[in-house]
């Protein structure tokens, strides 16, 4: 197996997004912190309800995926096709917005803690104008893998091989025709354990820490500190282990998409004629038509 380094970290940046919600953005804080295919993680985690009591009213999206992990909490998503979906802790949201969504994510507490992670996912341009549909997925329906010496895996996305034996998450990209066929596993480390985790050497991967620090490439390797991606190089491996503490990370691999990207707001297309088309739509009420 060949072992990814670290090719460069990117600190979480405080910011805010919605009505005002607090949050720390890695990837997506310009055009050039973002890993084919992945466009944006932001990472909100509070226990002060002014910080996310505004939530994110009704908005749109049009090109791209969006999958929201809700470690503790619990948001509301309403959407213009009559969904509605409770997201809790250990939950999870895959919404594909294809040719259009609007909708909002609100929160359904006053007061305690609110943590979780939003992702942005890239859809190739012959997928960007499908019909939009999402998924709510309980924490129930994402099964562990475990590795020896105190390492859990929770796979919410894509495949992974442990001593249990091979553990399948409820996103599927081969089954499920997700072009991208994304790997999101949360994976938590006990103080000192190190494990190698296998990642296709197809995709680009980083990971991101949110508790403790870890080593990439054993003891003496790369520190990725907490509230960092670390973007990977390439390789079918990642060798990490945890410090004096107990770690936690999230580890997103998916198959490069190799196409231009335009983001105008909440629009991601290939040109800015399809950012302006896009604007016309939804300025006209055809968004989602």
């Amino acid at each position: 197996m060949t072992a990814r380094d670290v090719r460069f970290l990117i600190p979480g940046h405080d910011t805010s997004d919605g009505a005002g919600v607090k949050l720390k953005r890695s990837l997506g804080q310009s055009a050039r912190a973002r890993l084919d295919p992945f466009l944006m993680l932001d990472e909100f985690s509070s226990d002060d309800a002014t910080d996310y009591i505004a939530g994110f009213p009704s908005h749109p999206h049009r090109g791209f995926e969006t999958v929201t992990y809700m470690l503790d909490g619990h948001m509301l998503h309403e959407d213009h096709l009559g969904n509605r979906g409770d997201l809790t802790s250990g939950g999870v949201q895959w919404m594909t917005a294809g040719r259009g969504i609007i909708h909002s994510e609100m929160p359904q507490q006053n007061e305690g803690r609110m943590r979780g992670f939003q992702l942005w996912l890239n859809l190739p341009a012959k997928e960007k104008m499908k019909p939009a549909g999402y998924r709510d997925i309980q924490a129930a329906e994402i099964p562990e893998a475990t590795f020896p010496g105190g390492v859990l895996v929770k796979v919410i996305a894509g495949e992974i091989a442990s001593e249990g034996g091979s553990v399948t998450g409820p996103i599927h990209g081969p089954s499920q025709k997700i072009s991208t066929d994304p790997q999101y596993w949360d994976v938590s480390l006990r103080s000192g354990a190190e494990v190698t985790l296998p990642i296709p050497a197809t995709h680009n991967a980083f990971i991101y820490v949110f508790e403790g620090d870890v080593m990439i490439g054993g003891h003496d390797g790369r520190k990725v500190p907490t509230h960092n991606a670390a973007i990977l190089g390439d390789g079918d491996s990642l060798n990490v282990s945890a410090g004096s503490r107990d770690a936690r990370f999230l580890l997103l691999a998916g198959k490069p998409i190799g196409e231009p990207i335009v983001q105008y707001g909440p629009f991601v297309m290939n040109s800015m004629e399809e950012i302006e088309q896009a604007l016309q739509d939804y300025r006209q009420g055809k968004l989602t038509a």
